[in-house]
């Protein structure tokens, strides 16, 4: 049975601990007090979206995040799961197809209009999964200039 509790200030060092785990599989660097500062700002802003801690029988069993924008060409808010992660010992337990579904349902409850995500080329899992829940590949390709 998987519970999503959204998360507060106290929760950062859990979530930041979980993010470390995520960001070190693909080698993507971390700054823990950047994370830990974005994370305050994020809570602060309900206008930004909202995160979940993802429990699995009283255990915290990993995270997801839901970042929200306005969209003239969907006809209003939609989001981007900007981050999903399920510790490692919780992987294949439907705790991910339970996440989905619940991220949809709060889509609906939130009144957006679109869910986006990315997923790395390499994770088939996840893509599977993506796929089973009704999400679609995208006929454009994602572009990215950072800002210096």
């Amino acid at each position: 049975m998987c519970e999503f509790i959204s998360i507060t200030e106290n929760d950062i060092p859990v979530i930041l601990s979980m993010m470390e785990n995520f960001y070190a599989i693909d080698g993507y660097p971390i700054d823990i007090e950047k994370s830990n500062r974005l994370f305050e700002t994020f809570i602060a802003d309900e206008n930004l979206g909202k995160a979940w801690l993802i429990y699995s029988d009283g255990e915290v069993a990993g995270y997801v995040i839901l970042t929200t924008i306005f969209s003239f060409e969907y006809g209003g808010k939609i989001a981007f799961i900007d981050e999903l992660y399920i510790k490692e010992e919780f992987r294949g337990k439907g705790i991910g197809k339970a996440s989905v579904t619940f991220l949809k349902e709060a889509a609906t409850k939130l009144g957006l209009k679109l869910l986006y995500l990315e997923v790395e080329h390499h994770n088939s899992n996840a893509q599977e999964l993506y796929l089973k829940s009704g999400f679609s590949l995208h006929n454009r390709r994602l572009m990215q200039y950072k800002i210096k």
